[in-house]
């Protein structure tokens, strides 16, 4: 049995930087509060807390004086303007993707645009991406959305993580629905080309394989994303965190395996899950030779 990797999976640039950012900051600086998971993976968090990285869920937890980042799915301009109020210290991570987006969404509300936001309304960078419009933005993932009467004309982005193609139906689909109703209609590609190229990879993967795996946060939107990518290719997908839910049975009848991961994913669990499947895989093929 053969194990394939995809040609691109695991951390984004934007992960990879986040994480940097804070393992430099807690070496030269010493203990910090991240505002939320830095990434959604736990092993990624797990990994940072050991280094001095202490996750809290409210400013009230970082005593004064003490330095917070915020989380590469960015921050709400109030948590910024808390951040100085209080006199902390700030490291910022945001993912430079996602900082375009909320200034795409500002700039959005500036010109009088509403600005229709495509993605998950409780996910932290979606949340992060509608406080930069005011209150003049909701987030969505149907076109049928009704915009409030005042609004004269409309932006439509998405949240980084999803799907360019899904964006573009979406887009059109809403832009068809309010076409001779508001003076202006204007629609922003927000999304990571990053996402797109793990996508991608996927697809190509799955073309050559019997089985594809894919390795990531249960929490993560690009990971959950990437697995529905998989199995829509017909090609018989599971989702996993770590090495440790890899099954034996999984891999019968099976001559080639597909690996592919999150943008969160790191390197080393990654590599448990390849090394795992290499020692199933020796297992059955020496089962085969007995048999």
């Amino acid at each position: 049995m053969r194990i394939v990797r995809a040609e691109v999976l695991g951390f984004c640039f934007g992960v990879n930087r986040a994480v940097e950012m804070i393992e430099t900051e807690t070496r030269q600086h010493g203990e910090l509060y991240t505002l939320g998971a830095i990434v959604h993976n736990a092993h990624v968090v797990e990994a940072l807390a050991k280094g001095g990285a202490r996750l809290v869920h409210s400013l009230d937890e970082v005593p004064g004086g003490g330095t917070v980042a915020i989380t590469a799915h960015g921050a709400g301009e109030e948590v910024y303007s808390e951040i100085r109020r209080r006199g902390l210290r700030l490291v910022d991570t945001t993912c430079t993707i996602v900082r375009r987006a909320q200034q795409t969404a500002a700039k959005l509300v500036d010109e009088g645009y509403f600005v229709i936001v495509y993605g998950e309304a409780d996910h932290p960078e979606v949340k992060g991406i509608l406080s930069w419009t005011a209150g003049k933005g909701i987030a969505t993932l149907t076109p049928e959305v009704e915009l409030p009467e005042e609004a004269r004309k409309m932006g439509i982005i998405a949240q980084t993580t999803k799907k360019p193609e899904l964006f573009a139906r979406f887009a059109q689909a809403l832009a068809e629905r309010y076409t001779g109703k508001l003076g202006e209609i204007r629609i922003v590609d927000t999304t990571c080309p990053e996402t797109g190229r793990r996508y991608q990879a996927a697809r190509e993967l799955a073309a050559k394989v019997d089985l594809l795996v894919v390795v990531g946060s249960r929490t993560s939107a690009n990971t959950r994303k990437l697995a529905e990518t998989c199995r829509e290719t017909g090609v018989p997908t599971h989702h996993i965190e770590s090495a440790g839910e890899l099954e034996p049975g999984w891999l019968a009848g099976v001559d080639l395996v597909g690996v592919t991961a999150g943008a969160s994913t790191p390197d080393d669990v990654i590599a448990a899950v390849v090394d795992v499947l290499h020692r199933f895989g020796d297992m059955k093929d020496g089962s085969r030779d007995r048999g």
